[in-house]
Parts: C-alpha cells; structure tokens; sequence
C-alpha cells in the first residue's frame, strides 16, 4: 500500500532555494519510479524529476535541469527535490507520485499514486 505526503512548498522570492520532500511508504519494488511533478490551474501537469529505485535512473525536465536536483534518502523513506535559482515560472502546485514499469518518466498517466500536492510560489 503506497502512501505520498509531500511537504516544504513555500513562498520565495526568485533567485531562492526551497527543499521538497515527498514521505514515501511502500514504495518497494525496484521497478518503482518516483516523480515530482507540478501543476498550474488551466494546465496540464508537467513532469519536473523522476528517480527509479531499481537503478537510481533519474529525469530531469529542460526547464530545470542545472537548477532541481532530486534524491533519495533511504534512512528517512523520503524523495527530496532542492530546488534553486527559482524563477517565477516554477510558482506551482508540487505533486510526488510513484508508478511503476515507466515508459515515459514525464507522463502523468503512468503513474499510479500520487500524493496531496505543496504550493510553491515564486514573487516578489
């Protein structure tokens, strides 16, 4: 039974950092992959970072790469995306989900769990 609460989304002002972390349990299987996704209304959601538990595989989406680094902490069960140099283009609703066998790491579709989601909001 896999369950994702997700935490850390705040307001920033551009040019910051903030730290995501997604509370992982059961998530397992090493055909299990975790991803950060994120959302804005009138939009689709867009997948951000994705790393596989079987062999640390990880995606990044061109809009972040360079600047989001996600990894796994396998003490605390958790998945933390470090996000800097914010823009405001990255002000979203966060989403951590898990699916497994994953075809495509930026598909929604194919993940099969996803957590409550955490507000980022980059402004001045």
């Amino acid at each position: 039974h896999v369950q994702l609460v997700e935490s850390g989304g705040d307001l920033v002002q551009p040019g910051g950092s903030l730290r995501l972390s997604c509370a992982a349990s059961g998530v397992t299987y090493v055909t299990n992959c975790v991803g950060w996704f994120r959302q804005v209304p009138g939009k689709e959601r867009e997948g951000v970072a994705v790393i596989c538990v079987g062999d640390g595989t990880k995606y990044y989406a061109d809009s972040v790469k360079g600047r989001f680094t996600l990894s796994r902490d396998t003490r605390k069960s958790t998945f933390d995306l470090q996000m800097n140099a914010l823009k405001p283009e990255d002000t979203a609703m966060y989403y951590c989900a898990v699916g497994r066998y994953i075809a495509d790491y930026a598909q929604p579709l194919e993940y099969a769990y996803w957590g409550q989601g955490t507000q980022v909001t980059v402004s001045t």
